[in-house]
C-alpha cells in the first residue's frame, strides 16, 4: 500500500503542535499504510520547533525540519515537498496545525486519492461545512472562490483548500519549485498547474473549524497577493 507523510507547516503553534500530531499518527496508523508526520517549523518563537523535536524523540513516525524564519505558506510547503520526495513518499498530504482541519478526515483523503491524483478536503461542495464562521467571513471566502473559478475557468468550488492529497507524481510534473506565492495563493496555483497537466481533481467535504488556540496568520497581504496572481495564472503560459 502506498506510503503517506503528512506535511504540518507551522509558525508559533505551541499550543496546538502536540495534540495535532499525535492525532494525526493514530489516524495514519489506522490506514494500514507506512507513514510520517513532517513538522516543517519556521523559527517559532514560541518553542514549536523544540516541543517538535521532543516528539521526533519520543514518537515513531515524527520528522522535523528546521527553518530560520518565517517565510510564508508556501516556501514552508515547498521545503517540505522537497523533504519527502527525496525520499519514497507516495502520497503527501497538507495540513493546517490548528485544528481546523479535523485529522479525523486524513483517512478519507487518503481513500479519495485511489480514484484521484489530487484530492481537496472541500468547504463547498455538498456535506462540507464552515460551522462558526460568521455570514461576513463566509461570503468574503465564497467570493475569493468564485474569483478564482471565474478567472480560470475551474469547476474546482474550494480554490484555497489547504487540507489535500497529491499523488507523488503530481508534484514530480507540476513544479512547485518554480512557485513564488507566499500564502493562500500557492494553493491556488498548485492546483491550477495540477489541472493544466491533466491531472484528476477531486473535493470531498469537510468541516472546516475556527481555530481553537493561537492566533490566525491571515493578513491583507496575503489576500493582496491571491488577488493580482489569479488573473496572472490567467495569462501565464
Amino acid at each position: 500500500m502506498p506510503g503517506a507523510w503528512l506535511i504540518l507547516p507551522t509558525y508559533d503553534e505551541a499550543e496546538n503542535v502536540e495534540a495535532v500530531v499525535r492525532a494525526a499518527l493514530d489516524q495514519l496508523a489506522t490506514t494500514g499504510r507506512d507513514h510520517t508526520v513532517l513538522v516543517v517549523d519556521d523559527g517559532s518563537p514560541d518553542g514549536t520547533g523544540e516541543i517538535a523535536d521532543r516528539l521526533a524523540d519520543e514518537l515513531d513516525y515524527v520528522d522535523v525540519l528546521h527553518r530560520e524564519r518565517k517565510q510564508g505558506l508556501g516556501p514552508a510547503y515547498l521545503a517540505g515537498f522537497r523533504h519527502v520526495l527525496g525520499g519514497e513518499a507516495d502520497l503527501i498530504l497538507e495540513m493546517d496545525c490548528d485544528f481546523s482541519h479535523d485529522p479525523a478526515d486524513v483517512p478519507r483523503l487518503l481513500a479519495a486519492a485511489a480514484h484521484a491524483d489530487l484530492v481537496l478536503g472541500s468547504r463547498y461542495v455538498e456535506g462540507g461545512s464552515i460551522p462558526n464562521w460568521g455570514l461576513v467571513r463566509r461570503a468574503i471566502s465564497r467570493a475569493a472562490s468564485l474569483y478564482a473559478r471565474l478567472w480560470l475557468g475551474w469547476r474546482v468550488r474550494d480554490a484555497t483548500a489547504g487540507f489535500r492529497c497529491f499523488r507523488r507524481e503530481v508534484l514530480e510534473r507540476i513544479e512547485p519549485d518554480t512557485i513564488t506565492a507566499k500564502g493562500y495563493a500557492f494553493q491556488i496555483e498548485t492546483t491550477h498547474r495540477a489541472l493544466a497537466a491533466g491531472f484528476r481533481v477531486d473535493e470531498i467535504p469537510i468541516a472546516f473549524v475556527e481555530r481553537g488556540e493561537g492566533g490566525s496568520k491571515m493578513s491583507k497581504g496575503i489576500v493582496l497577493e491571491a488577488l493580482w496572481r489569479v488573473p496572472a495564472l490567467r495569462f501565464r503560459r
